[in-house]
């Protein structure tokens, strides 16, 4: 049991998975089942919105030509540079990961349920891994994962191929993993699986189901 958990605290699952493997989709069906969870990627957007200090250092560093007019951040001409540039992705990374563990510190502290989901795509790239008690990976074919994620975001498959390998490989990220959700088949075939992990994790928060 995590000393979180002994001291009232929740349960805390690290969700994982390759870009485009369908994290949010497995995501969002915990939630339908009352789980408190916090998504990454919204933290990360967050921590970037005018007027923060952290878009205003990502300007200074990289240019105010990766400003939209409206002075947001241009996320598709940025994202193009630091998957492209692993040097300029570390020093992105440097300016935003400390805010967006910060916050997630925050929201996991709070958080008084049998388990809450820390959903964190780099979750054991970024050391985030260290934050949570157990580890879900939601796995699918690295070919599945690259057709997927262009047709999804309309992108050119060199760009696709770029994204996924800045990420932990797939071998890596399964090592890693206490628990494993299979996307690879229909949609219908997550719900069964999802609930079985809901009611491993409320017997592991010593919860009935």
């Amino acid at each position: 049991m995590s000393p979180r958990k002994l001291a009232g605290g929740a349960l805390v699952i690290g969700l994982t998975g390759g870009i485009a493997s369908g994290k949010s989709t497995v995501g969002d069906q915990f939630i339908a089942l009352g789980v408190p969870l916090l998504d990454g990627d919204h933290v990360a957007r967050e921590v970037v919105a005018p007027p923060s200090p952290a878009l205003a250092a990502i300007a200074a560093h990289f240019g105010a030509e990766y400003l939209q007019p409206d002075g947001a951040l241009d996320r598709r001409r940025l994202r193009e540079r630091v998957f492209s540039d692993p040097a300029s992705r570390r020093e992105l990374e440097a300016i935003t990961h400390p805010l967006i563990r910060r916050r997630i510190l925050e929201w996991r502290d709070a958080q008084r349920a049998p388990y809450c989901i820390l959903s964190v795509a780099i979750l054991v790239e970024s050391g985030m891994h260290q934050l949570v008690d157990r580890i879900l990976a939601v796995d699918v074919p690295q070919a599945t994962q690259l057709e997927r994620l262009v047709l999804r975001d309309g992108i050119a498959e060199p760009l696709a191929q770029q994204m996924i390998a800045a990420q932990a490989s797939r071998s890596e990220r399964l090592a890693r993993a206490d628990d494993v959700v299979d996307n690879t088949y229909p949609p219908q075939s997550l719900a069964p699986q999802v609930k079985r992990l809901h009611r491993l994790y409320l017997e592991i928060a010593g919860t009935s189901p």
